[in-house]
């Protein structure tokens, strides 16, 4: 019997994992120097919670921003419930990890994105794109880097 190891879902749970540590700490201690988060999230994976204005107008994905005004910030261990403004009128969510699209912090150039199959097919809008290929590629010099050579590490 022969069986693979998920790298995939592996990942996905460790950085998912890395999400519910950095909330926490932010629901105890609040958000450091000029940390923000935007946070886009499934709006119809199952577990999501949310004004059902919010559901009509966001019916597939949302993008919420965790900077100057949340409250009430809750993480659980399958998801986080915080209270945010949507024009002065506050909203409770609820946001399984598992509903969590990206994970960004602007402020040190931090993001993740989660991979599904959907996304191989085609590239939605609200996802981080990749990085542009350069039109040129730089030139290396002796002094921008050293070459190793691999005979060096042979046996």
């Amino acid at each position: 019997m022969s069986r693979d190891i998920d790298y995939g879902n592996l990942m996905h749970t460790a950085m998912r994992g890395l999400i519910k540590t950095v909330l926490a700490d932010v629901a105890a201690n609040g958000l450091p120097g000029a940390h923000h988060f935007f946070i886009t999230f499934d709006t119809r994976q199952p577990g999501v919670q949310m004004a059902d204005w919010l559901t009509d107008r966001y019916p597939g994905e949302m993008t919420i921003v965790m900077q100057h005004w949340f409250e009430n910030l809750i993480v659980g261990e399958d998801g986080f419930s915080i209270t945010l403004n949507f024009g002065d009128a506050p909203e409770p969510l609820y946001i399984p990890y598992a509903a969590i699209l990206t994970f960004v912090d602007p402020s040190v150039e931090f993001g993740l994105r989660f991979e599904t199959a959907e996304d191989e097919d085609d590239d939605e809008i609200g996802h981080i794109p990749a990085e542009p290929e350069p039109e040129e590629e730089p030139e290396v010099t002796q002094h921008d880097a050293d070459v190793v050579s691999l005979d060096s590490f042979r046996k």
